[in-house]
């Protein structure tokens, strides 16, 4: 079984009064035995049947839009699993969830660890106040949520986001990540990293 399994869910994400329909990459990480799941979007059954009797050792959100923590609590609930999220995000967590709060942090320096993988939190503000990455270098991983697709940064149009800061962090933290890490995104494709470093200056122009 591979480390690093991967699920598309459907449904809407809304912000700002506006709605659209989005395919969004749900990642779960472990082994036979225990997993975690990184943004757990849409259906909660099908994430739920994908995990199986594994045990969920937390539910990881790179960030507080509704498409990627919308199932956040109905799989905690189901599985006695904390939601771990950046604490910058509590103005978009309470857009979706009022009346129940994250059950832990995720700080810069931090490591969760699954199955014996470590993965290395990564503070990376832009598309979101609290957007995060999670670096796995022995899996030569890193899991962006909507800061870095293939092709260039995450949307920074809408409130509570800002492109200065995004490319900020990309250009910081996750361009200085080995080129040959895998780059697994919130929605769409994969990519690298040494795939998108030679754009950073074709963003920034194209951005202002």
């Amino acid at each position: 079984m591979s480390p690093v399994e991967h699920l598309i869910t459907s449904g809407t994400f809304s912000l700002d009064g506006g709605t659209w329909e989005v395919d969004n990459n749900v990642w779960i990480v472990g082994d036979d035995r225990e997993v975690l799941v990184i943004d757990p979007a849409h259906d909660a059954d099908a994430i739920a049947a994908q995990v199986g009797d594994r045990r969920v050792t937390a539910i990881v959100c790179t960030h507080a839009h509704d498409d990627h923590v919308n199932q956040a609590p109905a799989l905690a609930e189901r599985f006695r699993a904390p939601v771990l999220l950046n604490p910058d995000e509590a103005p978009l967590w309470k857009l979706t969830h009022p009346d129940r709060l994250p059950d832990g942090e995720l700080a810069a320096g931090q490591v969760l660890t699954v199955a014996g993988i470590g993965l290395h939190v990564l503070p990376t503000p832009g598309h979101s106040p609290g957007s995060t990455c999670l670096h796995v270098p022995e899996l030569a991983t890193v899991f962006t949520g909507d800061t870095l697709f293939q092709g260039g940064p995450g949307a920074t149009g809408r409130s509570y986001s800002s492109f200065d800061t995004i490319i900020d962090s990309i250009s910081r933290t996750l361009l200085a990540l080995p080129g040959e890490t895998t780059v697994r995104t919130g929605h769409g494709g994969s990519t690298t990293i040494a795939a998108e470093a030679p754009h950073l200056e074709e963003w920034i122009a194209r951005g202002h």
